[in-house]
């Protein structure tokens, strides 16, 4: 049989032996330096070199693979191809190399590929959050300062060292406003006090009525004064149902007055107030401003402070203008609301009272009175379940 040897380059294991064996003298190699701190170049030099270059050819082809750093299962953003190592190698010893595209196409589709290595894009989302965000802090800002002025202002009236603007025609409207709304309120008491006992009363009538009638069917020697006793006294229910009915439209009445119309015009007079606060607030501030020096710094606050103050005016002005008309409207409304449910009081009192049930009668129906159903007050029998 025909022999055959196998060379190092023929043999499954040659690559790995020459391998080590450039790693032994990689490894045992020395590098001189001159005097300038640079290597110099020898004979072992090149030899290592023609040897890696045997390495390459016979080998797998280094610039398909790639080094990754991290161990094993690491993140993909710790891969490095090995053609970037080569480069940084040759450019050591002084080689100019073409610029490689395939390395750089690979690093842009890397980048592609992971896009979280790059600077992240802000959301719609997160830009609307964060511009609601920016707003409200603004808000709480503004809110803050116009409650420190306000609050000094405030201060400085009650001690005396600050001025307020005064209206004194208004000002005299709005205090006879609070007195006759604190008036009519004792009104609204007493006559709710006045339904109570009278419905006690009423009540008490038609007890007693009922017991006249029951004692006059069971006592035949007094049957007709029972029964005279008896009808008295449901006329008297019947009448004082209907006084009720009339107190009551009073009541209510003077309630929606007093609690409605009357409350209106005083919150608005409120906010009035508030703005007027203000208004002193931001012109004592300007007026501050203005007698501090003038440069150029301190005119861009006078400038800002005279468009705050401009503003509050403008709204102070409104608001006063606003309870003008309304406490205008509010007395044209009570004297016409009065002057029907004062007569209305007084007419069914006094029919009530002369026993002249016809005219009682007219005097509700005149007024627009409707009487409520016995037992409407009382709860049904479903609500008590």
């Amino acid at each position: 049989m025909q022999g055959f040897s196998l060379t190092d380059n023929d043999h499954p294991c040659g690559n790995l032996i020459m391998a080590d064996s450039i790693m032994s003298k990689a490894a045992t190699m020395e590098i001189p330096i001159n005097s300038n701190g640079d290597t110099g170049t020898l004979a072992e030099d090149d030899s290592l070199e023609q040897d890696l270059q045997q390495v390459m050819v016979s080998g797998p082809n280094l610039n398909e693979t790639s080094i990754v750093s991290g161990g094993y299962g690491g993140p993909a953003g710790g891969i490095i191809p090995t053609s970037t190592i080569k480069d940084i190698r040759m450019k050591s010893r002084g080689v100019n190399l073409p610029h490689s595209h395939s390395s750089a196409s690979r690093l842009a589709h890397h980048s592609d590929q992971h896009p979280g290595s790059s600077n992240h894009n802000t959301s719609p989302t997160e830009e609307v959050s964060r511009g609601v965000a920016v707003e409200k802090l603004d808000s709480v800002k503004k809110w803050g300062i116009n409650t420190y002025k306000c609050t000094k202002q405030m201060f400085s009236e009650k001690f005396g060292r600050g001025s307020r603007t005064v209206d004194l025609e208004l000002e005299a409207q709005i205090e006879l406003l609070k007195d006759t709304k604190s008036k009519y309120e004792n009104i609204l008491r007493l006559a709710t006090a006045l339904i109570s006992h009278f419905q006690s009363m009423v009540q008490t009538q038609q007890a007693l009525g009922d017991t006249f009638t029951d004692l006059s069917q069971k006592s035949p020697e007094l049957q007709d004064e029972f029964g005279y006793n008896a009808e008295t006294q449901k006329l008297l229910c019947k009448n004082g149902e209907s006084l009720l009915g009339a107190i009551s439209f009073f009541v209510s009445s003077v309630n929606t007055l007093v609690n409605k119309t009357m409350e209106d015009t005083l919150m608005t007079i409120k906010h009035y107030e508030n703005a007027r606060l203000e208004f002193d607030a931001y012109r004592s501030d300007l007026e501050e401003l203005s007698m501090g020096p003038r440069d150029a710094a301190s005119m861009v606050r006078i400038e800002m402070a005279q468009h705050d103050y401009q503003i509050h005016r403008d709204k102070y002005e409104r608001l006063r203008s606003d309870v003008t008309i309304k406490l205008k409207f509010l007395e044209e409304n009570k004297v016409k609301v009065m002057h029907k449910q004062l007569l209305l009081f007084h007419n069914a009192t006094s029919a009530y009272f002369a026993g002249n049930q016809q005219q009682l009668e007219q005097t509700l129906i005149q007024f627009n009175v409707k009487l409520k159903p016995p037992g409407s007050d009382k709860p049904s029998w479903l609500e008590e379940q």
